[in-house]
């Protein structure tokens, strides 16, 4: 018994001195989603390029950077190159993979397909599919090696959203039909089944660590395509690099057969990198990076050669204007308790470039008044700093009701969620006190009392509370509650445009030519909003 007893000790000695001789070997994967052009900010593609080189010199370890997609839309940096100058950055900052989001699509279908191959690192997506074929757009995983020979697949995942967050004609023939698709289903189960099939190829190839890359999100995302339903209908997936809904978290989440799934998100323009750290076991760790020293002088020099062409092109002008667009009178911010001419030209600007019955525009949108004489895309860019996103929802006529009486809810003080209105007119009767209810986070409850707002017409015809309306405005105040305006929430979401609230005004401004002074020449609007009983 004493010598089976040394001989177990001994045994479990030896083993622990080859541990000790065992080198460590991690895969380091850095991740970002949602950057949205943000390549100035404090953190950035610089200071991201010297963090993937810092830990790439310990030579045992494999470092890969990836990206969760819309990366090359959202500033002037991308919209006046087409998203070239972003893929530009991106090569030389050394990204290894990365997903198509649904604003990759933004520029076009073909234009996606013409920046792919620049792009180094490749687009995957295991469930983008060309219908007339039957066959991914682009490979569905990349797999890397790692500790001396341990595989790792990197599955790409693109919501299905994007067939509606996008515009719908970019993925149609020109009789209309779809010629492509994302595994689309109301059940989310051709989703599920598309992404378990590419798991199990991977698997079969050797992979036995699975990272899904996904552009799904969590808020705001339909509830079959999130990334935590994703997870909960697949299994053999070490952990979720998602993006879509700019959020910050490292949760983890059971799947299929109730395994743990770490899923991260980095929320929108460098707000943080994530980092995940597979070690020789296969397990998983992860932490978002919040601050990073350092920058890469030759990713540096890249972002300020592209940022440079940008800023000259941004000094072009766009038109030349007769009189003064106004966003304040008397001392007042205007826009913020009633109308003037820069906001009834913005949000006309919406409905004309977006086709809507109605276009709204928050007060607090509108950050510099135009001058008369020659505007620039810089000026304009100062009155709509935020480049906020256009989009078309259905939202009923009691939902217009009650976004307008949330709006006036404080008048006559200043609102930022004071509503200008396109196609739309209405009356506010300071003398009726607001019956409008919030929650504790001062979000729109329900009107409790008699309503402030009245003669509300759509295009000269009294609102009808259960009539569908078409209406265009940002996402901000339509699809996410900006302001506080959650019962235009509700509404369908028709399209994602990709345009901007600029690139509506730059459009406009060139339509509109010589009739801007006959058309808008009050400084206090056209009375599409009046104040008295």
């Amino acid at each position: 018994m004493a010598f089976s007893r040394r001989y177990w000790l001994v045994l479990a000695l030896c083993l622990a001195l080859q541990g000790l001789g065992q080198v460590r070997a991690d895969l380091v994967v850095l991740h970002t989603n949602d950057v949205h052009c943000g390549v100035e900010n404090q953190l950035g593609y610089a200071q991201l390029a010297q963090y993937k080189k810092d830990l790439m010199k310990n030579p045992d370890d494999t470092v890969q950077l990836v990206d969760a997609g819309d990366a090359i839309q959202g500033e002037p940096l991308g919209s006046l190159t087409r998203g070239q100058a972003v893929i530009d950055i991106m090569n030389v900052a050394g990204y290894d993979f990365a997903i198509p989001g649904n604003h990759e699509f933004d520029y076009g279908v073909a234009r996606l397909l013409e920046l792919a191959p620049q792009l180094a690192g490749g687009y995957y997506s295991c469930n983008l599919v060309d219908l007339r074929t039957g066959k991914t757009v682009f490979p569905p995983y990349k797999m890397v090696a790692y500790d001396g020979g341990k595989k790792a697949a990197f599955i790409g995942v693109t919501t299905p959203q994007t067939l509606i967050s996008s515009t719908p004609r970019y993925f149609q023939d020109d009789k209309g039909q779809f010629i492509y698709g994302f595994s689309e289903d109301a059940t989310g189960q051709k989703l599920y089944e598309q992404v378990q099939k590419a798991i199990d190829q991977a698997w079969d190839e050797g992979a036995r660590t699975i990272i899904l890359v996904t552009h799904l999100g969590q808020n705001g995302s339909l509830p079959v395509w999130t990334s935590e339903a994703l997870a909960a209908h697949t299994q053999k997936v070490a952990a979720i690099i998602d993006g879509h809904s700019h959020e910050q978290y490292e949760r983890l989440v059971k799947n299929r057969k109730g395994q743990p799934v770490l899923i991260a998100q980095t929320g929108t323009k460098f707000q943080s990198v994530g980092k995940l750290v597979i070690d020789n076991y296969g397990h998983v760790r992860g932490e978002l990076v919040t601050q990073l020293d350092g920058a890469d002088a030759a990713t540096e020099a890249v972002v300020q050669r592209k940022m440079a062409v940008v800023r000259e092109q941004l000094q072009q002008p766009v038109a030349t204007l007769p009189v003064d667009f106004v966003t304040d009178i008397e001392g007042q911010r205007r826009v913020r308790n009633g109308e003037t001419n820069l906001a009834d030209l913005a949000v006309d600007a919406i409905r004309y470039r977006l086709h809507t019955d109605v276009a709204l525009l928050n007060g607090g949108s509108f950050r510099a008044p135009l001058s008369a004489g020659i505007v620039t895309y810089e000026s304009l860019y100062r009155v709509f700093p935020f480049s906020n996103q256009l989009v078309v929802c259905s939202v009923t006529g009691q939902q217009l009701l009650d976004a307008l009486e949330m709006g006036a809810s404080r008048y006559p003080q200043e609102f930022g969620g004071f509503l200008q209105v396109s196609g739309l007119t209405y009356r506010i009767d300071p003398a009726i006190p607001s019956s409008v209810v919030l929650d504790d986070k001062g979000r729109f409850v329900k009107v409790a009392g008699p309503r402030r707002v009245k003669d509300v017409q759509v295009n000269g015809k009294v609102i009808e509370a259960d009539e569908d309306y078409r209406v265009g405005g940002t996402a901000y105040v339509l699809c996410h509650g900006g302001d506080g305006q959650t019962s235009l929430q509700g509404g369908i979401l028709l399209e994602d445009t990709g345009l901007s609230d600029v690139d509506a005004l730059v459009e406009y401004l060139s339509h509109k030519g010589d009739t801007l002074a006959a058309d808008y020449g009050n400084p206090a609007g056209q009375g599409r909003i009046i104040v008295g009983p």
